[in-house]
């Protein structure tokens, strides 16, 4: 018999607060930019008090830094991207062919919820410099991510032999970015299918033995 007792009310109710003030953030530094939204307005979106945020968040950087973490996350559990069952069951496929299937599917849903916000961070990062120290600087956290799933296929069968995985990784890198995410999908009306169907052809064709 489990011994996990489910949440009380207030800390559900405070779990459900905080997701109503995260969804109005995003909406609205979506809409009209980080700079040009206040606290106000996000409080009256979220149907809270202002102050609520600021006990909740500390302030509208600390807000940004946990909206674009959650977004990445898909929740707001503290579980890092590589120990996500979908990226550690796409490391553990059988073929390079089939991890990289299942690699695109994954990094496709992450993408479709990241893409958006991307460009909200860079505005912040340019009317607030202070926003931009909130990451660190001396490792890029999505180079880390690629990097790992390219050494994983390296070791596949059916991966490129003359393909190192530093390589690997550099095309993961560019391929599965936000920015080419938001080109093809965004301004060029690509659906997410048919982005998808074509990152794979491209990935197989240059990752994986013909």
């Amino acid at each position: 018999m489990s011994d996990v007792k489910p949440p009380s009310k207030r800390t559900q109710k405070a779990r459900e607060t905080r997701g109503r003030i995260l969804q109005a953030a995003l909406e609205l530094f979506v809409l009209d930019g980080y700079g040009a939204t206040n606290l106000q307005d996000v409080a009256a979106k979220a149907g809270v008090a202002v102050q609520t945020i600021y006990f909740v968040f500390g302030n509208k950087r600390a807000l940004l830094k946990e909206l674009v973490d959650v977004t990445i996350a898909g929740d707001d559990e503290p579980v890092a991207t590589m120990d996500r069952p979908w990226y550690v069951n796409a490391l553990s496929a059988g073929t390079a062919q089939d991890m990289l299937r299942a690699y695109v599917a994954g990094t496709a849903s992450v993408l479709e919820r990241v893409a958006p916000i991307g460009k909200v961070l860079d505005g912040a990062c340019a009317s607030d410099p202070e926003v931009a120290a909130l990451w660190p600087h001396d490792v890029d956290p999505r180079y880390v991510v690629q990097e790992g799933a390219a050494k994983a296929l390296a070791g596949k069968p059916g991966a490129r032999a003359e393909v190192s995985a530093e390589e690997a990784a550099d095309v993961l890198y560019g391929l599965l970015s936000p920015e080419l995410y938001l080109l093809f999908v965004h301004e060029r009306g690509w659906p997410r299918d048919r982005w998808e169907r074509w990152v794979l052809r491209t990935l197989i064709a240059r990752l994986c033995a013909e």
